[in-house]
């Protein structure tokens, strides 16, 4: 007989691989809010999975396509359908979404190592002028939709977010308010991303392990990828001569726009180098 042991949390790292500190400060490793990811990531595609509760209240998980109403998802589900009749008979409910690999990290080959999030709360059927926001605002993001939209056996579900969780890949996790999912925007350089992450990779790998020794605080970097940008920074993957670690070079300020990732990068690899 054996005998269970003490109840784990993702703060206890068990017998993981020991990831090796920085041996100094990071420069600046401002990131996005948990709720700046997750709005990022709901903006990124149409399609989740759908948790809703059964009559006897279990749990019943569907794909479902979304459009997004001031960061709400609207639902468009048809009444003869499971997931349709559960948020009629109970509307808490939560929808898992899953990020395109372009916007999460290009170079990742696992699919945990890719950005999630879940988005929990509960379903109302908008009225009036809230109704055609929100049938616009799925039309917009599901064109295909408007083959059935109208049909009086299809309900509009707008999902009230009240509470998020962001994944971010393998140690990269949070929490936000529903509150702050909703007064947060999308990144405007995550979603275009892949090709500038690509190129540099591919031609300026050494500039990367530049700013990972001088401003990312690995200065016994080797070598340097970067898995993911978004418009305040870089993320990086480094190998050390203590093992690999993941550390963050945040540029000088946000940016607006993907137009002005370039630069930015330029101008960190400037600073690594010590260039005026």
């Amino acid at each position: 007989m054996t005998t269970a042991g003490p109840t784990r949390d993702h703060g206890d790292p068990g017998d993981a691989p020991t990831i090796p500190p920085p041996l100094s400060e990071p420069a600046n490793p401002a990131r996005p809010s948990a709720a700046e990811e997750a709005r990022t990531i709901a903006a990124s595609t149409n399609s989740g999975t759908l948790a809703s509760l059964t009559a006897d209240g279990d749990p019943w998980a569907s794909f479902v396509t979304y459009g997004l109403w001031g960061g709400a998802p609207v639902l468009c589900v048809s009444n003869l359908a499971e997931h349709g009749r559960n948020l009629a008979g109970d509307p808490r409910a939560s929808i898992a979404i899953v990020a395109p690999a372009m916007v999460s990290n290009p170079s990742a080959t696992d699919p945990l190592a890719n950005a999630r999030i879940t988005l929990a709360g509960h379903v109302e059927a908008p009225t009036g002028a809230e109704r055609d926001a929100a049938r616009e605002a799925h039309l917009a993001a599901v064109p295909a939709a408007r083959y059935y939209i109208d049909y009086s056996d299809f309900t509009l579900w707008v999902l009230r977010v009240s509470r998020v969780r962001w994944v971010g890949g393998y140690g990269r996790m949070d929490s936000a308010t529903g509150e702050a999912y909703a007064a947060a925007e999308p990144d405007p350089v995550a979603p275009a991303s892949a090709g500038a992450v690509a190129h540099l990779n591919d031609d300026h790998a050494d500039s990367l392990a530049a700013m990972a020794r001088a401003l990312g605080g690995y200065p016994d970097t080797v070598s340097a990828t970067c898995t993911g940008a978004d418009r305040y920074g870089l993320d990086l993957r480094v190998d050390t001569e203590r093992g690999m670690a993941y550390t963050r070079i945040g540029y000088a300020a946000p940016l607006d726009s993907i137009d002005q990732l370039r630069s930015a990068a330029v101008e960190l690899t400037r600073r690594a180098r010590g260039d005026n």
